[in-house]
């Protein structure tokens, strides 16, 4: 009978359990939701969450309270507008990388750029403290230890164009705590394509490997920004989809025969989405 009563409270403590993190992760869910249907945001940049499932890709990624997150090459800050009012919200901190500052040789243009970006995300009752870090081939180290999630968005081909792969993700390696995630969503290229890096895909093997070999250990795939329609083999690459919609090389006139109907139909790149974590131990 004590037996029985014991395997009784054993079930009810799991299902307890069980029961806790579901609503913990339903929290979480909402939290997020919060923000991305922010009025914050632009019509515009909630016109693509039909192609980026924020919701859903942050929610694989684990994205929840108090974190503190670091978001790399944020360009105008699509991400930014979600995961800097979360970390708000949840009592996380929010960092993004920008031009490095202290390289001598910085061009005025990306100066300008990073105070554009500062400037967009100013606003402390919308976006809480947004961190910006320097970032570039001669910046210091991002700091050790410090970044619970560090999301890569569609930066991984021109790390690889670059010839910075591995620099950069030994630094994020470096710059995470134990357990951490780092988060990436990719233009994701045919599995046999001739080269790993073309028109701005990558196969996903290229980046797994590359993510490995800096000690990362993948942690989940998702199909959830899968896109079937993306057959991969533009003019112009993968800017010839939206949102870039390039349409002509070199700031040419469009071709007359030049269907940009047809790739407007495609809609946004098929992306791999992928979870790493560094090791606890």
């Amino acid at each position: 009978m004590k037996f029985r009563n014991l395997l009784a409270g054993v079930a009810i403590g799991a299902l307890t359990f069980a029961a806790a993190q579901a609503a913990h992760h339903e929290k979480d869910t909402k939290s997020i939701e919060a923000a991305v249907a922010g009025d914050w945001r632009k019509p515009e940049a909630k016109a693509r969450d039909a192609d980026r499932h924020p919701v859903e890709a942050l929610s694989f990624w684990g994205l929840h309270p108090k974190m503190t997150v670091l978001e790399l090459q944020p360009g105008g800050g699509w991400w930014t507008e979600i995961l800097a009012p979360y970390a708000r919200l949840t009592g996380g901190e929010f960092y993004a990388t920008g031009a490095d500052l202290a390289d001598p040789g910085l061009s005025e243009n990306a100066r300008k750029g990073r105070q554009a970006f500062e400037a967009k995300f100013a606003d402390p009752a919308v976006y809480g403290k947004v961190n910006v870090v320097n970032w570039g081939a001669k910046a210091a180290p991002l700091p050790a230890n410090k970044f619970d999630l560090v999301l890569a968005a569609r930066v991984f081909h021109g790390w690889a164009n670059g010839g910075t792969v591995d620099a950069n993700l030994k630094n994020i390696y470096n710059s995470l705590k134990p357990g951490g995630v780092l988060a990436i969503e990719q233009h994701r290229g045919k599995p046999d394509q001739k080269d790993a890096v073309a028109g701005g895909y990558v196969t996903e093997q290229t980046v797994i490997d590359a993510a490995t070999k800096a000690g990362f250990k993948l942690d989940g795939k998702s199909e959830v920004n899968a896109n079937p329609k993306d057959t991969k083999d533009h003019p112009f690459g993968v800017w010839t989809l939206p949102p870039t919609r390039q349409s002509s090389a070199n700031n040419q006139p469009v071709a007359a025969d030049f269907d940009r109907a047809k790739y407007d139909a495609i809609g946004e790149s098929d992306r791999m989405t992928l979870k790493f974590v560094k090791p606890k131990t």
